[in-house]
C-alpha cells in the first residue's frame, strides 16, 4: 500500500510541477525582464496613469472581452500607440479586419514591439509587448495576411488611436 501511495504523490507532484509552467498566465521572459525597460514604474505608479481595465492587460497581462473595443472598427488614417508610453506602435496602413473582434494588424512599426514566449492556458503562444515599457498587447499568430501573414491580434485597450 505504501508503494502506491508513493506512486500517486510522485505522479502528483511531478503534474503540478509541469502544468505550473502553463497556469502562470505571465510569460517567462516578461518576469525576469521586467526591469529591462526604458520606462520602468512601480505597480502603483502604474496604477496611478492607467485606467483599471488599462492596467488589467497591460501590467497584469489581461485580456479585453472580443468585440468591446471601439479600435477594431477604427479605420481612419493615423497611428496606435502605446496607452502607457505613447509609443507608436501601429500603423492605418496594416490594419485588417481579422474577425476576431480584437484590432488586428499585418506587421508593426520597426522597433516598437517585443516578443515573448506565452505558455498559459495549456497553449505557447507569442505574445506582443511593448518595446519601451513592457506592456502587455496581445500576442502575434501566423494566419495573417500578406505580405507578412502575421496577425498580430492586440488589446485595444492597450492603445490609444492618434488620427492623422
Amino acid at each position: 500500500m505504501k508503494k502506491r501511495y508513493f506512486l500517486h504523490a510522485g505522479a502528483a507532484m511531478l503534474g503540478t510541477v509541469w502544468l505550473s509552467r502553463y497556469l502562470s498566465g505571465r510569460s517567462e521572459v516578461m518576469a525576469t525582464a521586467n526591469n529591462e525597460f526604458e520606462i520602468s514604474k512601480t505597480e502603483e505608479e502604474w496604477r496611478k496613469i492607467l485606467t483599471p481595465e488599462q492596467f488589467s492587460v497591460l501590467r497584469k497581462h489581461g485580456t479585453e472581452r472580443a468585440h468591446t473595443s471601439s479600435l477594431d472598427k477604427q479605420y481612419a488614417k493615423g497611428a496606435y500607440v502605446c496607452a502607457a508610453c505613447d509609443l507608436p506602435l501601429f500603423t492605418s496602413e496594416t490594419k485588417f479586419n481579422s474577425g476576431t473582434g480584437w484590432p488586428s494588424f499585418f506587421n508593426s512599426i520597426e522597433g516598437a514591439i517585443a516578443t515573448t514566449v506565452d505558455k498559459s492556458f495549456f497553449m505557447t503562444r507569442v505574445e506582443v509587448h511593448c518595446h519601451r515599457c513592457g506592456g502587455h498587447l496581445g500576442h502575434v499568430f501566423n494566419d495573417g495576411p500578406a505580405p507578412t501573414g502575421k496577425r498580430y491580434c492586440m488589446n485595444g485597450v492597450a492603445m490609444k488611436f492618434i488620427e492623422g
